[in-house]
């Protein structure tokens, strides 16, 4: 059976159905054969028996009355009667002792024939055939008998030449019939298998064509009859149509008026109305539909693999695809090499550290703990590094995707280095105000020590005009207090150079109490001044804080100023001098490096507390302030991952409370 595994289906059938009728005509030739000779040749016996016995019962009475002319008369007719002339070779009637007394015969009687085939007193016929001269017959012989006594026999010989002629007719005839009817078999089996086979042949063909990739071909050869419009499919034109079929949108309960009567369209759609037919054309039908469903999914696929590239491409923001597995440059658009200076060559398959070592360390960090499958991650204000070394800061957002069927991460950036520029202007030009606005008390604060220097040194001098010795235990005393005013002068000069100083956007782990401590070398002494002290109670051995000391000492000084001119607010109102306090504390809660200031002021309403952070927002009078101060101590505080909260009764003070998450060890 092996060697037939490589026919068609069509030759399997054709083949197998020509097979069988061969062999079932085969066995009915061979049965009918042998019925159909055996039958003719017992009728012809039985026929040349009758016409013995007819001769036996008309010419006994010949044969005793001895008128042998008319005995020979009755054989002659027998024999000559009509067709018995081509089956009837010869007749013969032999007397009582054997002797020939009659004979069909042109030509003298056969030497020996007489006694070929005897009959015994027993039998009532004896069928033998023989061989005469050139000629055969089949001998009959049948006794003649009057009452008990056999007075002689007849010998009927039957042609065996015409009975082979006649079997050979026969043979000729039914072989012949076998023959056409084998011939109508071969003609409908071969048509049969291929009306079978042709839809299947067109399957294959169809399924060749999709898989080198030809989605192309035309669904026509799968019907019969023909029809198959593409462009008469809504979705043809339209991916985004609601296609009951397509996105199985039948499920769907409720629909809108358009999309129902949309939905009705696609019910009717004769892409997916199967035809009445047997099991091969339901399986093309099936096929058919297989095919268009797949078309469809591709050009809907292809329509947002297009979408999605041009809005990768043409995207305002630099984009990049990163493997989750090893974290590396899969894809990136044109405006990150734009903004690197990368091409893109360079970047697919680096590392995303080489754009920002440390910052996209905490952002993989970031993206493992709290992305996940599903989750999304925004990390703000971040440093990276240009090619050529610049820095650039940027905003990430990063969602997980799949791409090319593996995990991975989708990076969307934004460039903020203009302004986080800008931002860092503002800040210095508030703090340049700041510093107009201390200059007063600075200047008294560093006028302090100058006048102990000074009045140490004109001690001196006038020691050395008069003449007089110093000693030596009051010289050191005086050197000693000259150096600790240099140095306290020293120190208030180095405290206004670092807060004067421009800051930048590099984060560092300070101790939360260096900023404030450097605020109050510089407003302790203007705002002692005017009556109003500070309540200090900065816990010792707080965590460190990632953050950047110079931009907290802006944060520190607009919470302290905004505190005095409440203060000073309140004494106008209510025009007592009173002694009020800024009382400022340090600790930690809930992971959180907390710092509370709290003044005794005229307090914050609550109409005001939603609208404090706002920039240029300022309940002061015209001149007196641009309503900048607290929007970019938020902002500062919201750079570093802190919290600003506020508490505050009208008339009984305020307390802002800003919190900041301890930093990581290992970071």
């Amino acid at each position: 059976m092996k060697r037939f595994s490589n026919l068609s289906l069509k030759n399997k059938i054709f083949f197998s159905t020509l097979g069988v009728i061969l062999m079932i005509s085969a066995v009915i030739a061979l049965l009918a054969r042998g019925i159909l000779v055996s039958s003719l040749t017992s009728e012809l016996e039985l026929r040349g028996v009758a016409i013995a016995h007819s001769i036996a019962e008309r010419g006994g009475g010949f044969i005793l009355d001895k008128k042998y002319p008319q005995l020979l008369s009755l054989v002659f007719d027998e024999a000559t009667l009509g067709e018995r002339q081509h089956l009837i070779t010869y007749i013969f009637v032999l007397g009582k002792k054997g002797e020939v007394l009659c004979h069909t015969f042109t030509t003298p009687f056969p030497e020996n024939l007489d006694k070929v085939n005897t009959v015994s007193a027993s039998e009532h016929k004896s069928v033998r055939l023989i061989d005469f001269g050139k000629k055969s017959a089949y001998d009959i012989a049948v006794p003649i008998r009057e009452g008990l006594y056999r007075i002689g026999t007849v010998h009927v010989g039957l042609s065996k030449v015409h009975i082979d002629k006649l079997v050979s007719t026969l043979r000729i005839t039914f072989l012949g019939f076998i023959s056409g009817v084998v011939i109508i078999i071969f003609i409908i089996s071969h048509r049969l298998a291929k009306y079978i086979t042709s839809p299947v042949a067109k399957l294959t063909r169809v399924s060749d064509e999709l898989s080198r990739g030809n989605f192309d071909i035309g669904l026509d050869m799968l019907s019969s009859d023909g029809g198959w419009d593409a462009s008469q499919c809504p979705v043809y034109h339209n991916t985004d149509f609601p296609c009951w079929h397509f996105d199985q949108a039948l499920s769907v309960s409720e629909r809108s008026v358009n999309n129902n009567r949309n939905l009705q369209q696609c019910r009717n759609c004769h892409f997916y109305i199967k035809r009445q037919g047997d099991e091969v054309v339901q399986l093309a039908d099936s096929f058919k539909n297989m095919v268009w469903s797949i078309k469809l999914y591709r050009r809907r696929l292809r329509d947002s693999e297009e979408k999605y590239k041009s809005m990768f491409d043409s995207g305002p923001d630099p984009i990049l695809v990163i493997s989750c597995s090893d974290f590396t440059i899969l894809d990136a658009n044109p405006r990150v090499s734009e903004l690197y200076g990368y091409s893109k060559e360079e970047l697919i398959g680096e590392e995303f550290l080489r754009l920002g070592p440390e910052s996209n360390l905490e952002c993989i960090k970031a993206f493992e703990e709290y992305g996940g499958p599903a989750g999304c991650i925004y990390y703000p204000k971040i440093l990276h590094l240009k090619k050529d070394g610049r820095p650039v800061y940027v905003n990430m957002h990063a969602c997980p995707i799949s791409y090319k069927s593996n995990p991975s991460m989708i990076v969307a950036i934004t460039d903020i280095t203009e302004i986080i520029e800008k931002d860092a202007q503002l800040v210095q030009a508030a703090k340049m105000k700041s510093l107009g606005e201390m200059s007063a008390g600075v200047a008294h604060e560093v006028n302090q020590p100058l006048n102990a220097i000074k009045m140490g040194s004109e001690f001196l001098a006038l020691m050395a005009e008069r003449g007089r010795d110093v000693p030596a235990e009051q010289l050191s005393e005086v050197a000693k207090e000259v150096s600790a005013q240099v140095d306290r002068a020293a120190e208030i000069i180095n405290a206004l150079r670092a807060f004067g100083r421009k800051a930048d956007f590099k984060t560092d782990k300070i101790n939360i109490n260096e900023p404030l401590r450097s605020v109050f070398t510089l407003v302790t002494r203007q705002f002692e001044l005017q009556n109003i002290v500070f309540q200090l109670d900065l816990a010792e051995n707080l965590p460190l804080i990632v953050a950047q000391d110079n931009r907290l000492q802006q944060v520190f000084f607009n919470l302290v100023n905004n505190a005095r001119d409440a203060i000073s607010e309140k004494r106008e109102t209510l025009g007592v001098e009173s002694d009020e306090y800024i009382k400022i504390s340090t600790y930690e809660e809930n992971s959180q490096v907390c710092i509370r200031v709290s003044d005794t002021g005229v307090g914050i309403t609550e109409e005001v507390r939603n609208k404090i952070f706002e920039p240029f927002f300022s309940t002061k009078e015209v001149g007196y302030g641009m309503g900048l101060g607290l929007a970019i101590t938020y902002g500062i505080v919201r750079d570093y991952k802190g919290k600003v909260e506020i508490e505050s009764v009208s008339g009984k003070g305020a307390t802002f409370i800003i919190s900041f998450p301890v930093a990581n060890e290992e970071a």
